[in-house]
């Protein structure tokens, strides 16, 4: 996974053109609707409040297409340090001529110390490399990538002992032979975030669940790819081609969290947007509509009405809406 999504010379975010928008391989909420990013404003402000900061630091950890970074920067109201963390090439260029004003960076090395803001990363971690685990009696194996005369195959060895030891933490209950997504990168990027936030929030939003919730999904695992907005090929057939995702197992964060003391919740993403707004901003842009159906522009009737179906599609619950939340504050 780490070689086909990062590799520099062949990775799918490593090389070729930007893969969230609407002509590439995936969009996210950022990109479906700038009130993604402008609900978040919201939260940025009352975070810049509580910790005393102005300007607060907003990182953008995956920044990808900048639409978050933008809806973001256009709506707040207090002082804003942005900075826009991505390793594809293609993106960050994307990024320098989509938010101009935020700091571009590869990697979290270029970010102040002591950091006092906002972290936020949207799909991220659901690509971060992961191991497979497999239950087998009452252990674990490792299913690993190996090579045989018609190409790359799945081989299955003995499970590395941190890949044992996270699997029968955070796993729950596994049938003989399930699927386990052993997610450690997800939480060493969460312990590195926390770690270098002083004051302030890290915010992680993406598909997935706790424990429980994805064990009815651990017979078969939820590794899987995506091409152009569907559903992709299997992921040996054609190795940085494609998206390789999973689901998060948001249980497994909200552990790494505690045991750094952070205060931490998990929400849908649907709640947590109505608690920074998005329904007050839906009912406002609902009445502006109907001013402009009785008298106004039909052109600014139609970019109002798309901002409101863009917005319920954040809210909606068997899509975006389903997404989870965590908020990991100091």
């Amino acid at each position: 996974m780490a070689a086909a999504l990062y590799d520099p010379d062949g990775g799918y975010f490593s090389t070729g053109p930007l893969r969230s928008a609407r002509d590439g391989d995936f969009l996210t909420s950022p990109e479906v609707s700038p009130l993604f990013g402008a609900t978040l404003a919201r939260f940025v402000e009352v975070e810049a409040y509580r910790i005393g900061a102005d300007p607060i630091e907003v990182v953008d950890a995956g920044a990808g297409s900048g639409s978050l970074l933008r809806g973001l920067l256009d709506t707040v109201r207090t002082g804003v340090r942005a900075w826009a963390l991505e390793v594809s090439p293609a993106a960050r260029e994307a990024l320098r001529l989509a938010v101009p004003e935020a700091m571009v960076a590869e990697g979290p090395a270029a970010l102040p110390a002591p950091l006092r803001g906002v972290v936020v990363a949207n799909e991220l971690l659901d690509n971060l490399p992961a191991a497979v685990a497999v239950r087998r009696g009452a252990g674990w194996k490792e299913r690993l990538v190996g090579a045989d005369a018609d190409g790359l195959c799945w081989l299955e060895g003995p499970a590395r002992p941190e890949v044992a030891a996270w699997a029968e933490r955070h796993a729950g209950p596994v049938p003989e032979g399930g699927l386990v997504e052993v997610q450690i990168a997800a939480g060493e990027w969460l312990r590195d975030m926390l770690g270098r936030v002083e004051a302030g929030a890290v915010v992680v939003v993406d598909y997935g669940d706790t424990g429980p919730g994805l064990a009815s999904r651990r017979a078969e695992g939820t590794l899987r790819t995506y091409r152009g907005h569907h559903l992709g090929p299997d992921p040996l057939l054609e190795p940085g081609s494609t998206d390789i995702t999973l689901d998060v197992d948001f249980g497994a964060l909200e552990a790494v969290a505690r045991q750094e003391g952070a205060a931490v919740e998990v929400t849908p993403q649907a709640e947590f947007l109505e608690r920074w707004g998005l329904r007050e901003s839906l009912a406002r842009l609902r009445a502006e509509e109907l001013a402009l159906a009785r008298e106004g522009d039909p052109m600014e009737r139609l970019r109002v009405r798309s901002l409101i179906t863009g917005g319920e599609a954040l809210l909606h619950p068997r899509g975006l809406g389903d997404f989870r939340v965590l908020v990991a504050r100091r």
